[in-house]
């Protein structure tokens, strides 16, 4: 069986201050259970990369994943963000022989408090505003699905205490690529602005 090649696609850790200090939360959105991708897990907001997210960026990759970024956080939790707000901070490719594979851009966002969420009701069913820490313990204890790279991109942010915090570490830090010789991710050919490859 030959393999599939991914589809690309991305996703939003989207961020704000908890109202306690010392913490931030993210936002998880819970898939329905009837999708084939993922179904009934929680999930950062975002999706597969539309050939309309292409219109206008000369065919780059990396410039259509900050439009699908911004538009799947719309249609899935009601949130206007802008493509300035977005840093890019991992790549996960699908691994092979796996029935749907997507290499996937991973962005950070942060939102004020006050930004208000509202779930489609169709592909998304709920959400909700969770520490890392907290969101890592539901998953341990089996209350909630995480898919393997939300679990890792958490774990990676558990012990930082603030946004400011969390856009200061993804600025300084590396892009995560996975798996770390990934074909499917050649940034200086996608549009990634950088005159280094990451």
């Amino acid at each position: 069986m030959s393999e599939m090649t991914p589809v690309p696609a991305a996703t939003v850790v989207v961020a704000r201050d908890s109202a306690t200090q010392g913490s931030i939360e993210i936002l998880l959105l819970r898939r329905n259970s009837k999708l084939v991708f993922h179904g009934g897990h929680w999930v950062f907001p975002g999706g597969r990369v539309d050939q309309a997210d292409f219109e206008g960026v000369e065919g780059l990759e990396y410039r259509a994943a900050l439009k699908a970024a911004v538009r799947e956080t719309k249609e899935e939790a009601g949130l206007d963000i802008g493509e300035s707000q977005l840093i890019h901070t991992a790549h996960w490719t699908t691994p092979p022989h796996l029935p749907r594979r997507f290499c996937t851009w991973f962005f950070m966002c942060p939102v004020p408090r006050t930004a208000t969420v509202v779930v489609d009701n169709d592909e998304i069913l709920e959400h909700r505003w969770i520490t890392p820490q907290a969101a890592l313990a539901a998953s341990k204890a089996e209350e909630i699905v995480l898919p393997q790279p939300t679990k890792e991109t958490l774990k990676g942010i558990a012990q930082i205490s603030s946004v400011k915090a969390l856009l200061d570490w993804a600025a300084s830090t590396p892009v995560h690529i996975f798996p770390d010789d990934s074909p499917f991710y050649r940034p200086q050919e996608m549009g990634y602005p950088l005159s280094e490859p990451c």
